[in-house]
């Protein structure tokens, strides 16, 4: 339950305000600036989601580790999770507004990108907007966490980035037959943000309150 949770909200992460606008130019970078080639454009982008895969992989990693150390604290530990997660999730909701959830902005020299360079350049990506798309994937790593476990987190990380890397490489193939759909659903940003919001403060308060953890246990 918990691997598919991640994989909605790297999703959702993918339909996001500061994402999905960004889309048509990282197709062009795919592109090498030049015209498109479908083959070209998938090998870029494969490598692009490898790219951050890889580093959000880690950070899971990273995130089980700790929550293994501090297993005995976990009362403790479900309460500050769960309040950041309410925090991301009063931030996409609106009632908080920092400068810091909107990404980098910085163009990057994309001449020539093969599928190395579109791995590097994911690895930019994580880094360079993870401010943007911190919402969720710090969501993520809060479940990450609660796994306490090495392995169960990379695999928690894994899931959100397959849920917000396999639209993005569709996208990125498809985009000029799905122009429409990404149209409508920025008519539709503020239900979208409004609804997310408001599941990000479901999690964190079932999270804060322990009964996340205990639904889990009865799915499982």
């Amino acid at each position: 339950m918990t691997y598919i949770i991640a994989f909605l909200e790297g999703m959702i992460t993918f339909i996001s305000p500061c994402l999905l606008p960004m889309l048509p130019i990282y197709v062009s970078y795919f592109a090498g600036g030049g015209e498109r080639s479908t083959g070209k454009t998938l090998t870029c982008a494969l490598g692009f989601v490898l790219g951050f895969t890889a580093v959000f992989t880690a950070l899971g990693a990273l995130a089980g580790t700790i929550g293994s150390f501090l297993r005995e604290y976990r009362t403790a530990v479900d309460a500050v999770l769960g309040l950041i997660v309410i925090f991301f999730g009063l931030h996409f909701l609106g009632v908080f507004k920092f400068t810091l959830f909107r990404g980098s902005r910085r163009r990057v020299n994309t001449e020539n990108m093969g599928f190395f360079s579109a791995v590097l350049f994911g690895v930019v990506f994580s880094v360079g907007w993870t401010p943007c798309v911190g919402a969720f994937l710090g969501s993520a790593l809060a479940l990450a966490s609660q796994q306490a476990h090495v392995a169960e987190g990379m695999l928690m990380l894994l899931a959100y980035s397959l849920g917000l890397g396999i639209p993005f490489v569709i996208s990125a193939v498809l985009i000029e037959y799905l122009k429409s759909a990404f149209n409508w659903i920025k008519k539709h940003y503020k239900v979208i943000n409004a609804v997310c919001g408001g599941l990000l403060v479901v999690i964190g308060v079932l999270m804060a309150t322990g009964l996340f953890g205990r639904m889990l246990a009865l799915l499982g």
